[in-house]
């Protein structure tokens, strides 16, 4: 049998598998809950979780093709190795030390980016005809996979899919009776709006559970060939079985890491690209939760702390770094929840599910299908929130046409060319090749890169391009309206009643004082459910509070 990287790293998985969620999940975990610090909380002020990054995926991959990571001649028949013997350990191990090393370098460049103002400094040469592609091409080039997900049984994937829009569209208005007690009247029901709040988890459980049903009574396929297997619950039975009850994980278990110059260029260019992918969701974030768009100073922090958990993830092992995760994105559309207490709350959650491998192994077990049918809900509203941005701009004109459609199609294609012909790219430079390759495989950076440098670049008044109006946010009446310092500054009065020195307020990522007392006004509130607001009929979007 051949042997390659992605063969050996296979291998090695059947032994991670009792550390991988622990591994993927306990760094950012402990960032987030553990000491209160989080994209949400500290970082960008919206409610973004934190996940691993699919740019890192290429570099990491092309580093580890290097001839000097080539596989040895003992691991060609995998029938013969022994993934338990300390050889084999320290073959994949190795490789994962290499990884962190490079991940911890670049996660540095993330760092004096973000905290050094210069990510926002670009931000005002960033209007509408940049943003749109950006975050449209988050979700349209993932089709494919999700597709495929979905095509593994597509009766589950429709039946999640309508139970999602049962839920999230149809009921979201129909209160449900609960018990409470408490107030004058002790025991009484009030109107809770479940089908508004949990339409994706309660759309999830109901899904799982019938799959469970069909793998129990064997009406799902049991063979591994046949079509619709992979709907079963038990596929994944292996990973429930290996992972332990309880373990810690903590920097360095794999050794210490290594560095080499061709890793560390390679992973850079990853970095790049998820930040150009962090922005967008920033701002798809804010229009979905009905927030003003970011400030410089929040997307400078949100950029700096998320170098700050891709260094703490590559310190841990994981493998990857971590990046604002845009299927919480797409969640946020169907929920309406625009919470940072969710996300804290989703931040124990994770902390539970890396140091307690059982319960993290339970969500391995959901089936495939179920899982493509949620991401035709969530990524196909990622998009339509990108070309939203477009409300802003003049689409009668032929200038904004050609800058928007000419960089949502090359987003698209010259990716799909490049991984198809990667030879053709070779310019003898491994580490120059690496970055050409990881950013022109990026259809996010593709499209976003384009309609950045044709906006700035061909003429076009700011009333045209929508700059005027982009920077002007619609403003609503008090009652509707949360200033922007509001929603972006630190919690406790941070930057504003404390800390308001003059020297320190001329950091770019520290909160700048409104003297006027006016502040910037957004779009609508932010908040989480009350009491108050489930009295109330809600018509329309929910008004939420972070």
């Amino acid at each position: 049998m051949a042997c390659s990287v992605s063969t050996l790293m296979a291998r090695s998985q059947e032994r991670m598998d009792s550390l991988r969620v622990p591994v993927a999940t306990w760094p950012m975990a402990f960032w987030t809950s553990h000491r209160g610090i989080s994209a949400s909380s500290w970082g960008s002020r919206l409610p973004i979780l934190q996940g691993s990054t699919f740019g890192f995926v290429a570099p990491s991959l092309a580093m580890l093709s290097l001839p000097s990571w080539k596989c040895p001649e003992w691991t060609l028949n995998a029938s013969q190795v022994n993934v338990s013997s300390p050889e084999f350990t320290e073959e994949w191990q190795k490789r994962i030390r290499e990884l962190q090393g490079a991940i911890m370098v670049a996660s540095c460049i993330q760092i004096l980016v973000g905290f050094s103002g210069l990510i926002g400094f670009l931000m005002r040469f960033i209007g509408p005809l940049t943003i749109a592609p950006t975050i449209s091409l988050m979700a349209l080039p993932l089709f494919d996979s999700v597709g495929n997900d979905a095509g593994i049984h597509w009766g589950i994937s429709f039946m999640t899919i309508f139970l999602i829009t049962l839920f999230s569209q149809f009921l979201k208005n129909i209160p449900v009776p609960v018990p409470v007690y408490g107030g004058e009247k002790k025991c009484h029901t009030s109107k809770f709006y479940l089908f508004q709040v949990f339409p994706v988890l309660l759309a999830l459980c109901i899904s799982w559970f019938i799959c469970f049903v069909l793998t129990v009574t064997n009406t799902l396929p049991s063979s591994p060939i046949d079509n619709g297997y992979l709907a079963r619950t038990d596929t994944k039975s292996n990973v429930l079985r290996q992972a332990p009850w309880f373990r810690i994980p903590y920097p360095g278990q794999w050794g210490r890491p290594t560095i080499s110059l061709a890793g560390v260029f390679g992973i850079i260019a990853g970095v790049v690209s998820s930040m150009v992918e962090s922005v967008g969701d920033y701002y798809a974030c804010a229009r979905l939760v009905g927030a003003p768009p970011p400030p410089k100073h929040a997307i400078n922090r949100g950029i700096g702390i998320e170098g700050l958990g891709c260094l703490l993830a590559g310190a841990w092992g994981t493998g990857n770094g971590t990046t604002s995760f845009s299927e919480n994105v797409g969640a946020l559309g169907i929920t309406k929840v625009g919470s940072r207490m969710v996300i804290v709350t989703a931040g124990f959650v994770l902390l539970l599910m890396g140091v307690f491998g059982k319960i993290g192994a339970v969500f391995a077990t959901i089936p495939t299908p179920v899982i493509g049918g949620m991401f035709l809900v969530m990524f196909g509203i990622i998009s339509a929130v990108g070309i939203s941005s477009l409300q802003y701009v003049d689409m009668n004109s032929s200038r904004n046409l050609f800058v928007f459609g000419f960089s949502i199609y090359c987003g698209l294609t010259i990716p799909n060319w490049v991984k198809k012909n990667p030879e053709k790219l070779q310019t003898g430079i491994l580490q120059l090749d690496q970055v050409i390759q990881v950013l022109l495989t990026t259809d996010m950076f593709v499209g976003g890169f384009l309609g950045f440098l044709l906006d700035n670049t061909i003429p076009g008044s700011l009333e045209e391009r929508g700059i005027l109006v982009w920077n002007q946010v619609q403003e609503n009446s008090k009652e509707t309206t949360l200033k922007s310092s509001e929603v972006y500054d630190f919690p406790w009065g941070i930057g504003t009643k404390f800390c308001t020195s003059s020297y320190i307020r001329v950091l770019p990522f520290w909160p700048r004082l409104d003297h006027s007392g006016k502040g910037e006004v957004g779009m609508s509130q932010l908040a989480h459910y009350s009491q108050a607001s489930s009295r109330k009929h809600l018509s329309g979007a929910v008004e939420t509070r972070m």
